[in-house]
């Protein structure tokens, strides 16, 4: 199984301090934001990984991260999404390196308090189809929002009006290899860009996508300086309770 962090886009809900430098490279208490999910990933044993930037300052990811040996890994990968096309679009570009294999998918400004290994551990176990993480959170209507009937999920909105739960998709995907072709199909939404909210309704439709429901805390650290800053409180907190993220 590959992994994939999704670090493009300009980040603009961020500027000015976005001006200098990409959004997945700004601190996050004590490490850049995109530390994290490359952590994340091989904590759950993922050492195959591909980072996908953007903008106008992807070579400061080759000059933080190099070949990725400082986590543990013999390389990392790199590719280039250029303008804002959406996350969806933004994974497409990791079909030559996925290879036909199934991959765990982060967005790059995500962070989260739990280890993912046992959720990559149950999607392999999954016969085909997709995986999400969910996290119940007090203003869903900001995020993707599942229903959930008898267990299962039955649509996803993004950033719906009149949620139907207040279970919101995180930044964590798992999918196999019918992805690349899912997002062939797909159109651009009202916001011009491929929505993976697309990708995994999809999955819903041929009954294949899966969730599990993290316990710990999750952290959109790149929407709004609020989200940054709360981030940066809840890693501090959790380095003062001597947890490694």
């Amino acid at each position: 199984m590959k992994g994939v962090i999704l670090a493009g886009g300009l980040g603009t809900r961020l500027l000015p301090l976005t001006k200098v430098t990409n959004k997945h490279l700004l601190p996050v208490y004590d490490q850049p934001m995109i530390f994290y999910p490359i952590k994340k990933l091989v904590q759950a044993e993922i050492k195959d990984i591909m980072v996908v930037t953007g903008g106008n300052n992807a070579g400061d990811f080759l000059r933080l991260l190099g070949n990725g040996k400082d986590f543990g890994l013999k390389r990392l990968h790199y590719t280039y999404q250029e303008g804002e096309g959406g996350i969806a679009e933004a994974l497409g570009l990791a079909k030559d390196f996925a290879e036909g294999e199934r991959i765990a998918v982060i967005l790059g400004d995500n962070i989260f308090e739990d280890d993912i290994k046992s959720y990559v551990a149950s999607y392999k176990k999954q016969k085909d189809g997709a995986k999400v993480l969910l996290k119940e959170v007090p203003y869903p209507e900001r995020f993707g929002v599942a229903e959930i009937v008898d267990g299962k999920i039955i649509s996803i909105a993004e950033k719906p009006k009149n949620p139907k739960s207040n279970y919101a998709v995180t930044g964590v995907y798992m999918y196999d290899e019918k992805v690349f072709s899912i997002i062939k199909t797909l159109k651009p939404s009202n916001r011009g860009e491929l929505e993976i909210t697309d990708v995994n309704n999809a999955y819903i439709r041929n009954g294949s996508l899966t969730y599990d429901i993290l316990p710990g805390w999750w952290a959109d650290a790149g929407t709004s300086f609020e989200a940054y800053s709360r981030a940066n409180t809840l890693v501090h907190e959790s380095r003062l309770k001597n947890k490694d993220l």
